[in-house]
């Protein structure tokens, strides 16, 4: 364990270039974010899979490459999963896909459709080029990337790794928590202010915790803390015409700009939606509370 921590810590571990062909362009991505500069923008996406709608990702790649994002990060479900027969086959699709788009740095999150297993967790480092769990800095802001991918709830040892690499980043003006699931909603729903996500986040001020996996825009502020659990970029929404309650296809815009960050909340265009722009603000613990 401690020589994991210690990998995985800081930075991301150097790449592994005996890997397979066909992963090669995505660990190129994962190479060193320049140092100088106070703004940029990045892309976020929700998850891709849970019962994938055919052409929406597609379309949520095309309109967040438009915008010209210093990197894509994800909040986890890249592929469908649940069989260790086509692990390779699914990761080497979704790879394919992506080569028009080698140009931007990728950052995976592992989401419970990427890692069910020894054998999915072993194909999730092979093609993202990293662990399960990591960080990574770009300019003023600190990431880290947590794997929550087997259970609801955060491993004793994920905490320990999120306390580690928060202390050893707590300098970095902004910091941003990463998971797929958002094991912390239930808590800061009721408002608890025990929970160790919370509580951490508020030792080494971090402003921003993001998940996914239910695919379902919902915003929640507690102690400062922005809380998001973004809506989906390609899995089944439960009702996809209940855009007021957070139900739509979209991909989000971050623009970091000195210690703040601005969220751009982009509802896909049609077929898949209607191109409505919102922040966090516009959602709450329910759905819409501002109507555009």
């Amino acid at each position: 364990m401690e020589n994991r921590k210690a990998r995985t810590r800081a930075k991301l571990p150097r790449p592994n270039l005996a890997l397979l062909s066909a992963p090669l362009f995505l660990i190129a991505w994962l190479v060193a974010a320049p140092a100088d500069g106070s703004k940029f923008h990045f892309a976020l996406l929700g998850d891709r899979t849970g019962e994938a709608q055919p052409g929406v990702y597609e379309e949520a790649w095309k309109e967040a490459a438009a915008e010209n994002p210093a990197f894509v990060l994800t909040v986890g479900d890249t592929i469908q999963g649940g069989s260790d027969d086509s692990l390779d086959s699914e990761w080497q699709s979704v790879l394919r896909f992506l080569e028009p788009y080698r140009r931007f740095k990728l950052f995976l999150t592992p989401g419970n459709h990427d890692i069910w297993d020894g054998a999915s967790k072993e194909a999730f480092e092979k093609y993202a080029g990293h662990p399960p769990h990591y960080s990574f800095d770009w300019q003023q802001a600190h990431f880290t990337v947590l794997d929550d991918s087997e259970s609801d709830n955060l491993s004793a040892s994920e905490l320990e790794f999120l306390e580690s690499d928060l202390a050893a980043h707590r300098s970095q003006p902004v910091k941003f928590i990463i998971s797929h699931r958002p094991s912390w909603l239930i808590p800061v729903v009721m408002g608890n202010t025990q929970n160790p996500v919370h509580q951490l986040a508020i030792k080494y001020g971090v402003k921003y915790v993001i998940a996914g996996h239910i695919h379902q825009m919902l915003h929640f502020k507690l102690d400062g803390i922005t809380y998001l659990c973004m809506a989906s970029s390609g899995g089944h929404l439960r009702n996809d015409k209940a855009y007021d309650h957070g139900w739509f296809f979209e991909h989000t815009d971050v623009t970091v700009r000195g210690a703040e960050s601005e969220f751009k909340i982009e509802e896909l265009k049609p077929p898949f939606g209607e191109g409505r722009v919102t922040t966090p603000e516009d959602w709450g613990a329910a759905g819409l509370v501002t109507k555009r």
